[in-house]
């Protein structure tokens, strides 16, 4: 195997393996190579959705989307076309299911149907955005907790009485602002727009200053890299220490990903 850095913060290319069949070996390698870079990328990955799910399970045990479809037989992958008619939330800036109380650790993305132009994926480095924040904010954020609701993006799609079903079974979830990665012990911006209400415990006004400031930060240009996709091209990023967003430039045409997602633990 050999490693491409995409970019100087984040990213790298994995070349010469087939994702099908990874041995121990392999998977162990890839595993190193996802902390130290966050966002992998893989070309040229003509592998089965059963292969897809066993793929991923190398890395730990697999949720299931209570919101997002699924092709039949493989509850495990979220199924996400997009056109002019079907539009995806994924083009904000976001890490993925916050609103869970134990968030996912990774997601690992396959491109099924690419548009001839248009729908990359850009990735932001959250560690590197909080070690440039200013002193001032650091310090204000650093022991501040967000309110993370399902409701704000899935919820549209509900009636009131379905909502409200769905809000038992899975409440507000109450995250830290400045997440620390459990493995690298990296510190990184952990809120967003489509799912963060409110930053706990200051008025109206400086949750929404504050979190624009942070946001802000995670578009920094120079601290993210750029994918463009291909058919079987498969990516995985670090949901922990990693944002993405998803560019809706390729309308009329058709983009079709599919994902499986890690189950992860709940973010300190």
């Amino acid at each position: 195997m050999k490693t491409n850095l995409i970019s100087g913060h984040l990213g790298a290319e994995i070349t010469d393996i087939n994702l099908a069949e990874p041995t121990p070996p392999q998977i162990d390698y890839i595993n190193q190579a996802w902390l130290d870079h966050k966002v992998l990328v893989f070309r040229n990955q003509n592998i089965t959705r059963e292969q897809h799910i066993e793929f991923g399970k190398n890395f730990g045990n697999l949720e299931i989307h209570p919101f997002a479809p699924s092709p039949d037989g493989h509850p495990e992958v979220v199924e996400i076309v997009s056109n002019e008619k079907v539009q995806y939330a994924a083009s904000n800036w976001h890490s993925d299911v916050t609103w869970r109380q134990e968030p996912s650790m990774g997601s690992i993305l396959r491109g099924r149907v690419i548009p001839a132009v248009g729908g990359d994926t850009s990735f932001a480095n959250t560690a590197e955005a909080y070690n440039r924040l200013e002193p001032d904010v650091k310090n204000r954020v650093d022991s501040l907790y967000a309110i993370h609701d399902f409701t704000r993006t899935f919820g549209h799609r509900m009636n009131l009485e379905e909502r409200k079903k769905k809000q038992e079974e899975f409440p507000s979830a109450r995250h830290p602002v400045i997440r620390t990665h459990p493995v690298t012990g990296e510190r990184g911006i952990y809120t967003n727009r489509p799912f963060v209400s409110h930053i706990e415990g200051v008025d109206k006004k400086e949750s929404q200053h504050l979190l624009n400031v942070l946001e802000r930060a995670i578009l920094d240009p120079s601290i993210q890299c750029r994918i463009k996709w291909e058919v079987d091209t498969i990516v995985m990023w670090d949901n922990r220490i990693v944002q993405h967003h998803a560019s809706n430039d390729f309308y009329p045409q058709t983009r079709h990903v599919e994902r499986v997602t890690i189950i992860g633990d709940r973010p300190l």
